[in-house]
Parts: C-alpha cells; sequence; structure tokens
C-alpha cells in the first residue's frame, strides 16, 4: 500500500473538546476549583462536582493517589453547568446535550438566559441585598409600604426569623405591583402562593429518599432532581395558564 492510500484511509483526528484554546493541563486540586467558583456559585460544594462527574459532565484526571486533578477546561466547563442550571433551570440531561453539540462544533456557547428578579433601567443588579426590610424592599420596587405589608398579611411574602425578606421578593412585589393595576389586590394571590407550596411538596416528596441517605452525593443528586422537578412543574402551570387564557378570550 502506498504511503498516500495509508494516508487517505487513516481516520480524521477527533475534534478538540469544548472549549477550545484553553489548558487542558491538570494541575487543579478540587479546593483550588472551588476557590475560583465560589464566587459565582456560591453553594458549589466538593459532593457537587463529584456527582457532575458521576453524571459523565466532567472528566478529572486520577493521580496515582487516585486525587482528584482539573484543568482549566474542566473549569470552564464546571461553569457553564452551573450557570445553565442557575440561569436556565436546564435538567443536566440537557445540558449533558448541549455540551456534546458544543464538543461536535455544531453549537456556540452564549450567555444563558438569566430568570432571576429583572433589574429595571440602571440598576446594578450586583449591588441589590441579599435581605430586605419591609421598608427597604418597598423603596427599591418603588411601592408603598403598605403594600408590602399587604403581601405579607396575605402569606404572600414570607419573612425570615429575623424580620428580614429574601432578594426572590423585589420580584415577587414588582408582579404584583403590576397586577395591582389590573385591580388585582394581594389577597388574591394568596391562592396562587399556596398553589406554589403544593409543588414543593410534591417535590420534597421525590427527593426525600436521597435526602434521608445524609451522604453528600445523595444530597447533591437530591438538590438537582428537586431543581429539574420544579422547573417542569413550573413550565406545566405556565402552559396550563396559557391555555386557559386562550380559551376563555377565544370567543
Amino acid at each position: 500500500m502506498s504511503a498516500f492510500a495509508s494516508r487517505a484511509s487513516s481516520p480524521e483526528p477527533a475534534p478538540e473538546p469544548w472549549p477550545q484554546g484553553i489548558s487542558r493541563r491538570a494541575s487543579m486540586r478540587i479546593s483550588d476549583v472551588l476557590a475560583g467558583l465560589r464566587a459565582d456559585f456560591p453553594g458549589v460544594s466538593h459532593s457537587k462536582l463529584r456527582f457532575l462527574e458521576e453524571q459523565g459532565l466532567i472528566d478529572p484526571v486520577r493521580t496515582a493517589s487516585g486525587y482528584r486533578q482539573y484543568s482549566p477546561a474542566d473549569v470552564e466547563r464546571l461553569r457553564f453547568v452551573l450557570t445553565e442550571q442557575r440561569d436556565s433551570y436546564l435538567p443536566l440531561k440537557v445540558i449533558k446535550e448541549r455540551l456534546a453539540e458544543l464538543d461536535a462544533g455544531t453549537a456556540v456557547a452564549g450567555p444563558a438566559p438569566r430568570l432571576a428578579a429583572p433589574a429595571e433601567p440602571g440598576e446594578d443588579v450586583d449591588a441589590l441585598p441579599l435581605r430586605f426590610t419591609v421598608e427597604s424592599l418597598a423603596g427599591t420596587a418603588g411601592v408603598e409600604t403598605a403594600f408590602v405589608d399587604a403581601l405579607v398579611d396575605a402569606g404572600v411574602l414570607h419573612k425570615s426569623a429575623g424580620g428580614q425578606l429574601d432578594a426572590a421578593c423585589l420580584e415577587v412585589v414588582r408582579i404584583a405591583a403590576s397586577l395591582a393595576e389590573h385591580g388585582i389586590e394581594p389577597r388574591h394571590l394568596r391562592s396562587l402562593r399556596t398553589a406554589s407550596q403544593r409543588h414543593v411538596s410534591l417535590v420534597e416528596q421525590v427527593v426525600a429518599p436521597w435526602q434521608r441517605q445524609q451522604t453528600p452525593s445523595a444530597r447533591a443528586h437530591a438538590g438537582t432532581v428537586a431543581a429539574e422537578i420544579g422547573e417542569m412543574c413550573a413550565r406545566l402551570h405556565t402552559v396550563w395558564v396559557r391555555q386557559g387564557v386562550a380559551d376563555a378570550t377565544s370567543g
């Protein structure tokens, strides 16, 4: 066989996995990876990284002593996975499929849509506090303090043991204020809050077996499954509401 024929029949080299152009030299310990990620993902943990490895989303190198070592490219893949979970609430199966598309060069990574409280024009999201008082929440949302009090009294907002309200309450207040412009008062939102609590109870029942195991891996798995089921419940609720509104206005 000629040298030309030999070269022609040799397989094409596999494309470099995503992200291309970033070092794949595994020299980072798991503590280094966590330190680099926790500024953006405070809840990330050893068990979370191990769970993502078990699911085939990352593949760190193992040393002769059995320790995991990560490369800068591994960290970028982790950042992608954690961002998709946090901002898009995507199931791990979908994220894994997206990574496969990126590896094959059939997709381009872009910023994930944020589902957190939308910023107002000129508002610095990073400067917003993680906890509010009733007064500070009302001021940030641009509503009267009495309106926030009414949401608390209706059970739409829940205060912590210290009497504070978390950052998610800001979006609730802004949406409630928009609904109020159509005559929908805080007391009318009580049934929506109750329905959401039923959804949460359903999720808790599903993940309870993993939570009872009390191992880091099981708890990480419980958190991931809970997020996926919660998002599916929210989407199902949205479909039903849209379908009902369409039926009600179809004439």
